[in-house]
């Protein structure tokens, strides 16, 4: 069954294709974008239940294996400590993501040149920086301006407060002279544009039912929609076709009864995160690309990172009230984010202190942690005589890339439309742990210094005990870069090996920083959408 022809076809409705459609509206093209899940609507979150807590370990939990929805694919990820999780709706991840909004900083974009490690970006922070603001505008993100991390600016928002455990353990970074700051959020600290400003639930990963966590959902989509973008979900694409010409015709897709439609284009954008790109493109097999779509340098599924967390926890003397408030989102410390040569690692990792978990949350082990507490007079004493007076540290450390970290399809393992699922190999690297045994001693000076009575927690990164249901971040897949037998596309987003063909999401990292990726996701997205207007005449030469 064929459709009529568009002339920009946008794969997911996330938080980079909702961008790139944005940024591509005003050159009047149709633009069509296939989403394989549904709305969500606020009436539907587990935030509006009493037993909301629960539903991380069940329908909305982030792991797609866990939630088991037709719209999910399933992951092998049994050859990795960490399981790469997401969500599949208009606004992909956005929904159930915890708004935390650091951007990547300058360095990161250069680490070759800086550090010897990796490789430089062709694009660099600089050039995103406009967009990077333009960006932080429409998702109504809130912060303090003045962070001596970065190069100045000023979010459109007053920070949101940092509550008692925040000011707390701000004590103890300033007790050592480190650096630390308010959290940039994408979460509202004042009603603005029909959204109501946050209302301290702690309920960001299930449904912001204020509004004021900002999911695309609720940000770019209404735009869209008025500017005349078609959004078709339940549109499960399985393969990206190819012309004899080497051009990408369109897709094949399963709507949501299981029948397959052809959708032809002149233009496909690829926005479906650091695994389900790859998979995509791997799945895509012709003459013309034997081994997977836009994969002639090989580099298609290779250089999967992450960011690794481990966290210390320490218990006070005064409750924290940590749990009242957005759940990860208060302050973090960037003292040890850049290379040092006086440590036996190279590059670096933040320290940031989100809110502690409500009572069900904590018992169940914890968010990506699922270790729960015994049961019996420990259970009892654990909640009476810990839960109330801890506050922690969680150790975000950079991942560097490396080839044999990757995602291939899995030999046998399918979603409900038998297309085949991604498979995940990746191990923790040398450098990473070495970054855990620093950061945990750090993280534990720094909760002493705050007043801790005791180090009741240590996550034990240094020994490979990261948070396995903790890979909300999944980069580097389809990397950028400006030479072809090395890279997937070229500085602004466009495939090396088909014209018309652009990839914007997580997966064209060429390194992961050590901070949230969404923002920078969002900034490359919009800022490939402008190089496409400005190249309009000559896209496809």
């Amino acid at each position: 069954m064929k459709n009529q022809p568009v002339d920009v076809l946008i794969i997911g409705a996330g938080a980079s294709g909702a961008a790139i459609a944005w940024s591509l509206v005003e050159t009047r093209m149709h633009i069509l974008c296939l989403e394989q899940g549904d709305w969500i609507f606020d009436k539907d979150f587990p935030s509006r239940r009493d037993d909301y807590e629960l539903a991380r370990y069940g329908k909305f939990s982030c792991d797609p294996n866990v939630r088991g929805l037709r719209e999910d694919y399933p992951i092998n990820a049994d050859d990795s400590p960490i399981m790469p999780v997401n969500y599949n709706a208009v606004g992909g991840s956005t929904i159930n993501y915890l708004g935390h909004w650091p951007r990547m900083k300058p360095s990161d974009f250069r680490t070759r040149s800086l550090d010897g490690v990796a490789e430089d970006w062709p694009v660099d922070y600089a050039t995103l920086e406009p967009f990077f603001e333009e960006n932080d505008r429409i998702m109504g993100v809130s912060g303090l301006a003045g962070n001596p991390a970065y190069p100045a600016y000023t979010p459109p928002n007053p920070p949101i407060p940092i509550g008692k455990l925040g000011q707390t353990l701000a004590k103890g970074f300033n007790e050592l002279g480190w650096h630390w700051w308010p959290s940039d959020v994408a979460i509202l600290s004042r009603d603005n544009d029909g959204r109501s400003k946050c209302v301290n639930a702690g309920t960001c990963d299930l449904g912001c039912a204020a509004g004021a966590k900002a999911s695309t959902d609720i940000t770019y989509w209404p735009m869209l929609e008025r500017a005349g973008v078609e959004l078709r979900t339940g549109a499960r694409v399985r393969e990206i076709i190819v012309g004899d010409d080497g051009f990408a015709k369109g897709v094949r897709y399963h709507d949501r009864d299981g029948n397959v439609h052809e959708q032809l284009a002149e233009m496909v954008v690829v926005a479906c995160n650091g695994v389900g790109t790859p998979r995509l493109l791997l799945n895509s097999v012709s003459k013309l690309f034997p081994d997977g779509l836009a994969n002639s340098s090989g580099m298609v599924g290779k250089n999967l990172m992450f960011h690794p967390l481990s966290g210390v926890t320490g218990r006070f003397d005064e409750p924290m009230d940590g749990f009242k408030g957005p759940v990860a989102c208060s302050i973090l410390s960037q003292e040890f984010y850049e290379t040092d040569p006086n440590r036996d690692f190279v590059r670096g990792y933040g320290l940031h202190a989100g809110r502690s978990h409500p009572p069900a949350t904590y018992a169940l082990g914890g968010y990506g942690v699922d270790d729960p507490i015994p049961w019996g007079a420990e259970h009892r004493k654990r909640m009476d005589d810990v839960f109330p007076y801890i506050a922690g540290l969680t150790i975000v450390t950079e991942d560097l890339p490396e080839e044999h970290n990757c995602v291939t399809l899995d030999p046998d393992l399918t979603d409900s439309d038998g297309i085949p699922a991604p498979k995940i190999t990746y191990k923790i690297g040398e450098n990473t742990l070495k970054m855990f045994a620093h950061g945990e001693a750090r993280a534990a000076e720094a909760l002493l210094a705050a007043g801790a009575r005791e180090i009741v927690a240590d996550g034990g990164g240094r020994d490979g005990k990261v948070w396995r249901r903790a890979g909300w971040h999944q980069m580097g897949t389809a990397r950028m870069g400006n030479d072809p037998a090395t890279s997937v596309v070229n500085g602004w987003g466009r495939c090396h090996d088909v014209k018309n063909l652009f990839i914007v999401d997580a997966s064209i990292f060429v390194t992961a920083g050590a901070v949230n990726p969404t923002s920078t996701i969002q900034a490359l997205a919009l800022y490939i959408g402008d190089s496409i207007k400005k190249n309009i005449a000559t896209l496809f030469d």
